[in-house]
């Protein structure tokens, strides 16, 4: 290869390579929330809604309030996470102190978490038989789309395009294939006729709650 198409081979490679360059948001919120259908191929009369996750993050590190379903104005619990791993903090009406929390609790893996946001390495079912859907625009927003059919069941997975990585994602290896982000999922289930829609909802600000314990905790550290 001459020098000059070596030139221009590492400069094309370059600049693939900083088109799907990532980058990690640095602060914010997630809500996660499911409407879901009964009797869905008679009408969308019959629904309830919840509301399963209030996640607010500092980089690697998130608040997760879980909210009660009962009770809409009353949280249930709260959790501490950084990375993989995960503490609890208890009643959602004290302040917690991160530091103690490490030295006197054993750490659980996120993997392993029941309540609030899920957190899995599982790929989705039968991935590899997807079919790719036209885009469309959905509350304002573009979204990438694929379809999954099988005998009992059918789901619709929405990506929007963004090179931003939250500290969460429904399922990571569909982000990395569509080089964006997982915010819904709608899937119909043939043999009970529940439709049920998942919902990623991305926000800029923090709860007053999980604002005051990252407050609360930087006040605690700095005092050192």
């Amino acid at each position: 290869m001459k020098l000059q198409q070596l030139f221009s081979f590492i400069i094309i490679l370059s600049v693939i390579t900083s088109c799907h360059k990532q980058i990690e948001s640095e602060r914010g919120g997630i809500d996660l929330i499911s409407n879901v259908y009964f009797k869905a191929s008679k009408g969308l009369d019959q629904m309830s809604s919840f509301h399963f996750s209030k996640m607010n993050y500092l980089r690697n590190e998130i608040i997760e309030i879980v909210p009660d379903h009962n009770y809409t104005d009353i949280n249930k619990q709260v959790y501490w996470i950084q990375d993989s791993i995960y503490y609890t903090l208890g009643s959602p009406e004290r302040n917690a102190v991160f530091k103690d929390i490490f030295k006197r609790q054993n750490s659980q893996s996120v993997w392993e978490k029941k309540e609030g946001a899920v957190f899995s390495k599982e790929w989705i079912p039968n991935y590899k038989n997807r079919r790719n859907l036209s885009d469309t625009v959905l509350f304002s927003k573009r979204y990438k789309r694929f379809e999954i059919n099988s005998p009992w069941n059918y789901t619709r997975f929405y990506i929007y395009p963004t090179d931003t990585i939250l500290p969460y994602s429904f399922y990571r290896h569909a982000e990395r294939d569509y080089h964006g982000r997982l915010e819904r999922i709608d899937s119909y289930n043939k043999k009970t006729d529940v439709f049920v829609t998942l919902q990623l909802l991305t926000r800029k600000n923090w709860d007053d709650k999980a604002q005051e314990l990252f407050e609360f905790n930087h006040f605690v550290n700095d005092r050192k």
